[in-house]
């Protein structure tokens, strides 16, 4: 979702699609990855998620802004109340950040943003949970260390970014990712894409020497916004993501158990959708409704499930993507 342009993101090579793990999908042969999974797996720990739970919800707006949206709050607040009904959040556990809060420390300006992705994971241990979800603006905009293969940064956009400048998927990696232990789970879930033609082409207010490129956010870049090694379609085939350099793949190896859902649009219709008589995120709306359905399902059914949700209703995609080789026969779990 993106503040300043609906410009397409090009697509980029991804490697052939091999099975999810050593013991993964029926029928599915090992096509190389074999040796890669099982040193990875010596590596992490798979959280069993009995420890601290602890969630940091984001729905921005924008509100009175050219860009802005009317989803995405509805879509944090969503995300929040149902994930300390089903999955034992408690509510002083889950940071609420959104833009028509009245409490200056709850709006999701940049400084706010980052203070509560340190809260989340502060004194993090093995078999912690974590959630994080963002419904609000993302893009590109180039890349100034060399660690992208395409050379761009992907980034998302706080309230203030006209001011304050976007959060950059180092600064995302730094601050959720690399701090986590061995065997700590952190879920993520990401639904952004682009507003509309009413934008423009570029965002050169940001306090940085490159224009902005502002575009739904592909499938083959949301990985990338965690740094996230591995990606993973419905029909449960496990694909190792290019777009991560060897650099990177070097530098931002975790022992942590990452697990991130996100939702690229097809085509340039809006992301702001009906959905229980409110405005909300297509992806926000289809994973809430799949599991609600059934809070325990593996995660290719889950994926499966919310695909079909949206490809009934919307234009997006939906996309899983791990720090590790994960078995999507596994039941979801938070």
């Amino acid at each position: 979702m993106s503040p300043e342009s609906t410009q397409r993101q090009r697509d980029h090579p991804l490697a052939e699609p091999h099975s999810a793990i050593d013991r993964g999908l029926p029928g599915q042969k090992d096509r190389g990855l074999g040796s890669d999974i099982r040193k990875v797996k010596q590596f992490f720990t798979v959280s069993k998620c009995t420890g601290t739970k602890r969630a940091l919800c984001i729905g921005i707006n924008y509100t009175g802004q050219k860009n802005e949206l009317h989803g995405c709050v509805n879509d944090a607040k969503n995300i929040a109340k149902f994930i300390i009904k089903q999955y034992g959040f408690r509510p002083e556990n889950v940071c609420l950040l959104t833009d028509d809060s009245p409490h200056q420390r709850q709006i999701p300006t940049k400084k706010n943003m980052e203070d509560a992705m340190d809260w989340l994971v502060k004194g993090a241990k093995c078999h912690d949970s974590l959630f994080f979800h963002y419904s609000g603006h993302g893009g590109l905009t180039k890349d100034l260390d060399g660690d992208e293969i395409d050379g761009y940064d992907e980034v998302i956009f706080p309230v203030d970014y006209h001011k304050k400048g976007e959060i950059v998927d180092d600064e995302l990696h730094a601050r959720m990712v690399k701090p986590l232990p061995r065997g700590c789970r952190l879920t993520a879930v990401f639904d952004s894409c682009h507003s509309g033609t009413a934008l423009g082409p570029f965002a050169p207010a940001l306090p940085h020497p490159f224009p902005t490129l502002i575009s739904p956010i592909s499938p083959l870049y949301l990985p990338v916004l965690l740094d996230l090694d591995y990606i993973y379609h419905s029909n449960g085939r496990l694909w190792r993501s290019h777009q991560v350099s060897p650099k990177a793949r070097k530098d931002r190896a975790t022992p942590a158990d990452v697990i991130s859902f996100c939702a690229c649009k097809d085509s340039g219709t809006a992301a702001d959708s009906q959905g229980g008589g409110q405005a909300v995120g297509a992806m926000s709306y289809g994973l809430l409704e799949a599991l609600r359905k059934d809070p325990h399902q593996t995660y290719a059914e889950l994926l499966r499930n919310v695909r079909q949700l949206l490809k009934s209703k919307y234009s997006q995609r939906s996309q899983l993507s791990s720090s590790h080789p994960v078995d999507t026969g596994m039941h979801f779990l938070m």
